[in-house]
């Protein structure tokens, strides 16, 4: 039987770019940690997204494409983003004033106080954090993006942890907030806090 030539044919991408598409939530988390406010994130986004695409032949297929693409963001960060100086200096607070909006929940509450608490983590054990205890990296795969040993990145993630604990005023489980978004970045020790 003879193709069919007004057929349309299989685009050979598609995997590739359907994988990238599911990927930008976390590649945005990521790169907000990095940056410290939503203004360049898109465009941190969008040029780590162009070249993951123009380099798609070097991704060796079931590798992790999640830390491959959190390599290209960093490095794209440290290269670009960082040297140009798009970081604003707020020193006053009136722009993060204008970007804050008063939760009406204490939920919203939180996340506001906890978002705060984070900006202050020193940035190397900041996106250590991000890494392990929100997108879910191992250790190994958090120390092969920022080229270090695993080593390091377990003290960062464990000094990151225990200051974002200070800031937070956590002493203990009962001091947790029942977001569990929460607890996954600030618990201790890989072990698994219980809401309260």
């Amino acid at each position: 039987m003879s193709r069919n030539p007004g057929a349309p044919r299989a685009d050979p991408t598609a995997p590739f770019r359907d994988q990238l598409i599911a990927e930008i939530p976390g590649l945005r988390a990521f790169a907000a940690s990095l940056c410290g406010s939503m203004q360049p994130v898109d465009d941190l986004v969008q040029d780590t997204l162009l070249k993951a695409w123009s380099h798609s032949s070097s991704f060796t297929l079931g590798s992790n494409l999640r830390a491959w693409l959190f390599t290209i963001l960093r490095n794209t960060y440290f290269s670009s983003y960082r040297r140009q100086g798009r970081e604003l200096q707020d020193t006053d607070g009136l722009i993060e004033e204008r970007l804050s909006v008063p939760g009406a929940q204490e939920a919203a509450v939180d996340l506001a106080d906890f978002r705060n608490a984070l900006a202050k983590i020193p940035q190397e054990q900041r996106e250590v954090l991000i890494m392990v205890g929100a997108t879910g990296l191992s250790y190994e795969e958090t120390a092969a993006i920022c080229g270090v040993a695993v080593g390091t990145i377990k003290s960062r993630v464990n000094r990151a942890r225990a200051r974002l604990a200070e800031l937070l005023g956590i002493s203990g489980p009962q001091d947790y907030a029942a977001d569990r978004n929460i607890q996954a970045v600030v618990k201790r020790g890989g072990n698994s806090v219980s809401p309260v």
